[in-house]
């Protein structure tokens, strides 16, 4: 649209009505990305036309309403929005200019938590009235609810208690309750809440309060409004944003305990790194952090504009989370037979790679987050973790969309899907030995780098070596000659070409083929325990197979061993030790372990004297990325001398080794106690032992 007013109009409005959803219905119909990349565009437009900057504009206003139903509340002092930066430029840009105007400032920077603004009032120390931020001039009265909410006192306590104070806040519902709620509104029929901020902001709005008391809501408070001191001395902490912290948590609110006082926007981006990182170790969801000026005097120079104070920006993550249509559901069979429901969806960018498809784990879960081929859905990507479907829009439904159905059949073999034992949430194909699907599967894991690690071996490769007859299955794998593969039309050249100099003929092998054949023959040698995670047994992943391959030492050890004996090693248990029993007595499966042993792959691993047990009985998790160890050595190092490479931090756990980006576990590590060792500290560790850190 090339009018610029037409388009400020077509913008103002599509917002409004989003605001609409999002403040009064509590039912957003889209991302909050999605909403903010159309506020920046209408900010954009105004900056080109100013004129079109009316005082009405969203740009100048604060998004919010009084809905009906509740009484008008005009608050004593305005609650105001906050402006956005999405990057580090614009929150330098933003420090430059406070510098510019008040000098070099200490910033206040503490998470932006995703619920619903407050405004309570205690008069006298005593909680009078609870109102939503509404427009920031009026909001609704909620205090009927707002007393419903366990961890907020209706008394202060402490000294320098004020006459009158509006104590400002955020309610929020915790995730785990939003997921415990939505799985109880879906057993009654119920349409499921699209994410936590509008269950809480529905929760509080609700106009009988005994509805409120069931939802167990909480409440986080970061700053003041209007202040009586009465004829009390004036509490000298109000002078700074991280002394109100102080002030409301000895009067016995709740605040945050992740807000630090940092200088410079080097010590800013620290920070928001380390929350963005550990932000889903968080009880509740956040969606950035918000940053103050810590002076208030200096806040009070610095002022505002019409709806944001000039003193504070709110910096936003990448979003995690993006609206997207669910246009089919289809299911795959994986490796172990198990019948695994995905989305296909409208392609749509999250955190930063385009997303076609997402897990929905099994019939269950699909019923859980009651989602409808056709629907508007939620999606998450958190960081690298694999695409997620949260739940469906259903403010969006049009009434077009379907419920879908698990198939009863494998839709590779046609064989009738089963519980693998009674109440199991999970279908699988019973068909393992012959399931086109299953062995295409299991070949590709084979070649994945956490099992025997043959680079040309993926997905693609396995199933031109299935489908042409050359693989029956995996057993055959390390016996393929060249002859075999140039009965495989994806390893011969369809014409001649050049290469490095060497021209080949069509009909000859490629080069992939050739480096099959060399991969294959280096993987030959690799540790038994990558050879326990290549067979494929249910339940034995690497760590499984690496404290078995310690304590066995050979796979006849471990083919010999009692159901009591495997389930004794420490990372095992009885119900690995139950599958791995059970995966030895099929015949097909003893055929494989035969031929590859015959085919040369390494059965038994020679201990290593040379290398000294320094972390015995020691429990060790490392996390983040390490300069001299991959994911797998680093694994390998903490085994072999002894230790027990963890994936979780607990209060068992005895050291923790945090690299670049170490995020929630070495948090996690410190609220425990645990000591946290550098990549040299852990190096010393490994050479000696604990001994080796005695005095650091």
């Amino acid at each position: 649209m090339t009018d610029p007013r037409a388009r400020h109009q077509e913008l103002v409005q599509e917002i409004e009505a989003h605001r609409h959803a999002y403040y009064a219905e509590d039912a957003p119909t889209v991302s909050d990305a999605e909403y903010d990349a159309l506020e920046r565009e209408l900010r954009e437009l105004e900056a080109l036309h100013p004129e079109l900057a009316t005082p009405e504009s969203p740009t100048q206003t604060v998004g919010g309403t009084v809905a009906l139903g509740f009484a008008s509340v005009t608050h004593r002092e305005r609650m105001m929005s906050l402006d956005n930066a999405f990057s580090l430029e614009d929150v330098e840009a933003w420090l430059a200019r406070v510098e510019r105007e008040a000098g070099p400032q200490p910033v206040v920077c503490e998470p932006k938590i995703d619920g619903l603004s407050i405004s309570l009032t205690y008069e006298h120390g005593e909680l009078t009235r609870g109102v939503t931020r509404g427009d920031g001039t009026t909001g609704e009265d909620v205090t009927a609810n707002v007393l419903t909410i366990a961890g907020l006192p209706r008394t202060l306590a402490g000294e320098h208690v004020p006459a009158l104070v509006e104590v400002r806040g955020e309610v929020y519902l915790p995730v785990a309750a939003f997921e415990e709620l939505n799985a109880r509104l879906l057993e009654e029929g119920k349409a499921p809440y699209a994410n936590p901020r509008n269950t809480a902001a529905g929760s509080l709005r609700q106009k009988d309060a005994a509805v409120t008391a069931t939802r167990p809501l909480a409440v986080t408070t970061y700053a003041l409004g209007a202040l009586d001191w009465g004829d009390g001395a004036p509490d000298p902490r109000v002078g700074s944003q991280h002394g109100i912290y102080a002030m409301l948590e000895s009067w016995g609110l709740p605040v945050t305990a992740h807000a630090r006082v940092v200088e410079g926007v080097d010590a800013v981006d620290a920070y928001l790194r380390e929350l963005e990182s550990g932000r889903h170790a968080m009880v509740h969801e956040i969606d950035g952090a918000v940053l103050k000026v810590d002076d208030r005097a200096v806040q009070g120079q610095l002022g505002s504009t019409s709806r944001a104070p000039r003193w504070a920006i709110a910096y936003k993550f990448p979003p995690e989370e993006v609206h997207t249509t669910l246009e089919d559901i289809r299911v795959d069979v994986g490796r172990t037979g198990r019948v695994t429901p995905y989305g296909v969806m409208t392609p749509v960018t999250v955190a930063g790679s385009t997303v076609t498809y997402a897990t929905l784990h099994n019939a269950h879960e699909v019923a859980r987050k009651g989602v409808r081929i056709g629907d508007t859905v939620v999606l998450r990507k958190a960081g690298d973790v694999i695409p997620e479907i949260v739940g469906p829009v259903v403010a969006a439904r049009t009434g077009a969309e379907r419920e879908w159905t698990m198939p009863t059949a494998c839709p590779s073999c046609g064989t009738e899907l089963v519980e693998q034992k009674e109440g199991d949430k999970d279908l699988r194909c019973p068909n393992a030995q012959f399931c086109p699907a299953q062995i295409v599967d299991r070949i590709a894991f084979i070649g994945s780098r956490g099992a025997f690690d043959v680079e040309v071996l993926g997905e693609k490769a396995a199933a031109a070596l299935a489908e042409s007859g050359v693989l029956e299955n995996e057993a055959g794998l390390f016996d393929l000659t060249q002859d075999d593969l140039r009965r495989v039309p994806l390893f011969v050249l369809e014409k001649d070409s050049k290469v490095g100099g060497v021209t080949r003929s069509a009909g000859d092998l490629s080069a992939n083929a050739h480096k099959l054949l060399d991969n294959l023959a280096a993987a030959r040698s690799q540790p038994l325990w990558r050879v326990l995670v290549s067979l494929s047994i249910r339940h034995v992943g690497p760590t499984a197979s690496r404290a078995l391959a310690t304590a066995f030492g050979s796979m006849d050890a471990i083919r010999a061993a009692s159901e009591e004996e495997l389930a004794a090693v420490d990372g095992v248990g009885p119900v690995i030790a139950q599958s791995v029993l059970q995966w030895f007595t099929v015949p097909w499966h003893a055929e494989i372990v035969e031929r590859w042993a015959a085919a040369g792959v390494r059965m038994v691993d020679e201990r290593d004297e040379s290398i000294e047990r320094t972390l015995e009985g020691l429990t060790v998790v490392a996390t983040g990325s390490l300069e001299g160890f991959t994911r797998d050595s680093v694994k390998e190092a903490i085994v072999s001398r002894g230790g027990k490479a963890a994936s979780s931090v607990s209060k068992n756990t005895h050291y923790v080794v945090a690299g670049a980006n170490a995020g929630s576990k070495a948090a996690k590590a410190e609220q425990l106690g645990v000591p946290i060792l550098d990549e040299a500290a852990f190096v010393r560790l490994l050479e000696g032992g604990p001994e080796a850190l005695a005095g650091e």
